[in-house]
């Protein structure tokens, strides 16, 4: 979900701990989607599930709010189903269907620090082609994150997301793109899921991105419905959307929108 352009910012270890607090509540949300996501069940359901969750735990979802061509968006979270890419609004109208592919995006807010993830669940059995694709856009978000740490650029995260894409034959969704996080839930620098001219920014501790690759099985174009927010491929083709927020540290890249604990930080990649 775009928003205004935010200068960038570092941030403190105790301000990343802040922000894995409302990272944590969004895997929380993302995982009981995962528990209660069944063919027949609305999109509006889904939503209903996740802005109880968020509000229970004291925080605003992040989606309420941004300004949109047609009016705020009102909705706690994004629901994509199958061709849709992205921003997919809930409605009591659409339905969950077996052999569906659907795509939750998630954000929300405590104290003032943003959390924003997003899977695509599989529902029931599917072609070999869509899980492929499943998994390639699962597999690139993660040599993504293993590609954030000091010393590299933007653009090393971006060139390692497209090579994923190479691999397995699929289209990289080019308008919409990653992007820093904070206290606005979108910050500068961009974090495109494909190669640039340039490397971009220098990667350094207290940088927090938002890294999620969009893939597609046919070509690369999209289009926006008439609602003025969902995003779906031109040529009908399967899309496929993972978004994990990260801080990138000394240590190496955390993962702030997980709950486990094995699995938030990766092995740190030579700087080159």
């Amino acid at each position: 979900m775009k928003g205004a352009e935010r200068r960038v910012t570092l941030k403190s270890r105790a301000q990343i701990e802040r922000m894995a607090v409302a990272g944590r509540l969004v895997a929380d949300v993302l995982d009981r989607l995962a528990e209660e996501l069944r063919p027949g069940m609305t999109t509006l359901e889904l939503d209903r599930i996740a802005l109880e969750m968020i509000g229970a735990a004291g925080a605003t979802p992040s989606f309420v709010g941004v300004p949109g061509p047609k009016g705020a968006y009102r909705h706690a979270i994004c629901v994509s189903i199958d061709d849709e890419v992205v921003h997919g609004v809930p409605s009591a109208r659409r339905v969950v269907r077996e052999g569906s592919l659907v795509s939750v995006d998630v954000g929300a807010i405590i104290e003032g620090w943003h959390g924003d993830a997003a899977r695509t669940y599989i529902v029931g059995e599917v072609p070999d082609a869509a899980r492929r694709l499943v998994d390639a856009t699962r597999e690139a978000m993660y040599a993504g994150i293993a590609a954030a740490t000091p010393g590299r650029h933007i653009g090393d995260i971006s060139a390692a997301v497209e090579d994923v894409a190479i691999a397995h034959g699929l289209s990289v969704v080019r308008p919409f793109v990653g992007h820093g996080i904070g206290t606005e839930m979108h910050e500068d620098p961009q974090v495109p899921n494909y190669r640039l001219a340039s490397r971009g920014r220098k990667l350094e501790p207290g940088l927090c991105l938002a890294i999620e690759p969009m893939f597609m099985l046919g070509r690369q174009e999209v289009r926006v419905d008439d609602d003025g927010w969902t995003v779906r491929t031109a040529d009908g083709s399967l899309a496929a959307h993972f978004e994990h927020s990260i801080a990138i540290t000394a240590e190496g890249p955390r993962i702030l929108t997980s709950n486990d604990a094995a699995s938030e930080r990766l092995p740190v990649m030579v700087a080159t």
